[in-house]
């Protein structure tokens, strides 16, 4: 029997990380039978001080690895343990 990775994915620290704006963690993440590159940075919230993390999700392209880059944003949540 064949392991079912559906709807499941693993994110792995960025150990070649060239410039701030790169992921601290990239992965990969499977929805529903379809695959798509994971990146993740641990930011902090600018009023609270608290840190998260923000995702960024890309559809998989044999062709190509995933280059996102981080933007800004404003969310803030007090669920995150860290």
């Amino acid at each position: 029997m064949e392991y079912d990775n559906t709807n499941s994915g693993a994110l792995h620290r960025e150990q070649d990380k060239k410039s701030d704006s790169h992921p601290d963690f990239k992965g990969s993440i499977n929805v529903e039978g379809k695959d798509y590159w994971l990146s993740a940075w641990v930011n902090e919230a600018q009023k609270t001080g608290k840190k998260y993390m923000k995702l960024s999700v890309t559809p998989k392209d044999k062709s190509a690895s995933p280059k996102p880059v981080q933007e800004s944003s404003t969310f803030e949540s007090d669920d995150i343990p860290f």
